[in-house]
């Protein structure tokens, strides 16, 4: 793996998104080893437990900046990716928990939004900038967000594109839990021990009729459609004037 390292020790399993100088982000190539390892865990009945982190200072600084400007097939591709690591992730055998610390950035949000449960350090800090870089927010992100916290958080977040806190996370139901950083790792390892304690066929029984119900209520779908959206965005002028003044303000 260029992107990720792995690790398991008994029932749980580990992703850790590595590539900490740029702030772990989900480059295609990430996207596509996320999704890899999902189907490697899935083949090991014996993981009962998966927890997602970010190692340095940030969870994920989000999608590649490039993808943005880049009018190619490749950003298709990126896009397509993305909602291919999301359904892989939300579809994962294994109880998945998302560990964030730092900044968890666009794409990072889907990708929190896809685990089963999410433990978020004080230190966390979400934003959803896509509509300010001029580009709807792909990769399922919007059916997972609107039956995670609603439709009116959903607009406020996703159109504002304003930044927002780990304990307003937690009051909306987008992370369950919010810990001082120090306690992080603890507080979810202590977590999947005790989930890694229960029974396999209770664990995945559970799963599968929360999941069901999910998508019962707010499918996802209609995701394969995200990345014409996203052309659609990169081919829009108005759109790629937005893009070039939010990535100017920020010396991209």
């Amino acid at each position: 793996m260029e992107t990720l390292s792995t690790g398991v020790a008994g029932p749980i399993g580990r992703i850790v998104l590595d590539n900490p100088e740029k702030l772990n982000p989900l480059s295609t190539t990430c996207l596509e080893e996320l999704t890899e390892t999902a189907t490697w865990f899935d083949d090991n009945d014996e993981i009962k437990v998966v927890v997602i982190s970010g190692a340095g200072r940030a969870f994920t600084a989000g999608a590649d900046l490039s993808v943005f400007t880049d009018e190619s097939d490749a950003a298709r591709g990126s896009a397509d990716a993305g909602r291919r690591m999301a359904e892989a992730i939300e579809a994962m055998n294994a109880v998945t928990i998302a560990a964030v610390h730092g900044h968890c950035i666009g794409g990072g949000c889907v990708l929190v939004t896809a685990c089963d449960l999410r433990v978020a350090a004080e230190s966390a800090r979400f934003s959803i900038p896509e509509v300010d870089l001029g580009i709807p927010l792909a990769w399922g992100g919007i059916p997972r967000l609107v039956r995670e916290v609603g439709p009116a958080v959903t607009r406020d977040l996703v159109l504002s594109c304003r930044p927002f806190s780990p304990h307003e996370a937690k009051a909306w139901g987008l992370v369950n839990r919010v810990v001082p950083d120090d306690e992080l790792e603890s507080a979810v390892a202590e977590l999947a021990s005790l989930l890694a304690a229960k029974s396999s066929y209770a664990l995945g029984s559970t799963l599968q009729a929360v999941d069901a119900a999910a998508e019962a209520m707010v499918p996802t779908g209609g995701a394969w459609n995200d990345a014409d959206s996203l052309m659609t965005a990169l081919h829009d002028p108005e759109s790629r004037a937005v893009a070039r003044r939010y990535l100017e303000q920020r010396g991209r």
